[in-house]
């Protein structure tokens, strides 16, 4: 497939899991250019550029925190060298881990203040900073990392889960503010496996969500950081052109034991 040919793409929190995956994946699909933003692992950012640059693709490592405004507008500068942004994935985002969503004192303003910053306000700067580059091009479009969390209210945290129901409330609203020239979208990942949990959390609990996450799913199935890109890299692409303000659920089926979305 070289659905990614000549374009630019820039993605953010792209060192490691998802955000490395729609990175190395447009490169392998043609992209000219990819801006791979991280906020600290600057090792692991350097290893997702040397993929892209094996892929084909010219690599550029922009350091910066989604949740700082004038952080935003310098890893857009990134890209203004290329003149235009063709894709823009906001994959960036942070949680507390405070699974157990009746324990209200397990999360503080700061904690709610930290997440929504990152997974919420800093999409919108980014979109702000880069939509002259995202008007420039034929095609432009914005892919929002979301949550099946954003669905359904479950996950990692009461926090994480509203950031990204808000989330996708924004991703309507700027798909309809910003059309014609550019196409906003969410992926709603379950369970992917990477190492965005291991880092956080026990082995054994990350061994027993893998593990329950095949038993229960209908796909039978613990999603890989590349089975989720692929539908990243669908709604960037001019593959979705005529694609919009849709709210694309990607977990193997998780949500379908969840009653209020049964006849959606």
């Amino acid at each position: 497939m070289r659905d990614f040919d000549g374009k630019i793409v820039l993605v953010t929190g792209a060192s490691t899991g998802l955000g490395a995956a729609i990175a190395v994946g447009a490169a392998t699909r043609g992209a000219k250019a990819v801006i791979i933003n991280y906020a600290k692992s600057a090792a692991e950012a350097e290893a997702t550029a040397e993929a892209v640059r094996a892929a084909g693709a010219e690599a550029v490592l922009a350091q910066g925190d989604v949740g700082d405004d004038a952080a935003c507008r310098a890893i857009v500068e990134a890209a203004a060298l290329f003149g235009r942004i063709d894709a823009l994935a906001n994959n960036a985002g942070v949680t507390k881990f405070a699974p157990n969503h009746g324990d209200l004192d397990a999360l503080s303003r700061a904690d709610f203040e930290h997440i929504f910053a990152v997974n919420l306000i800093g999409p919108f700067q980014m979109i702000r900073a880069a939509r002259t580059l995202l008007e420039a091009s034929d095609r432009a479009s914005v892919l929002m990392t979301s949550s099946i969390a954003g669905v359904t209210g479950i996950g990692s945290s009461v926090a994480y889960a509203a950031s990204k129901g808000a989330l996708n409330t924004m991703t309507l609203s700027l798909a309809r503010a910003l059309a014609p020239k550019i196409r906003v979208n969410a992926l709603c990942p379950g369970f992917i496996d990477t190492t965005w949990f291991s880092k956080s959390l026990p082995a054994a609990i990350v061994d027993r969500v893998r593990q329950g996450t095949i038993e229960t799913t209908p796909l039978q199935a613990a999603s890989t950081a590349e089975d989720v890109a692929d539908a990243g890299l669908f709604l960037l692409s001019d593959a979705a052109r005529h694609v919009t303000g849709e709210t694309l659920l990607v977990d193997a089926g998780l949500h379908l034991g969840y009653a209020p979305l049964v006849a959606r």
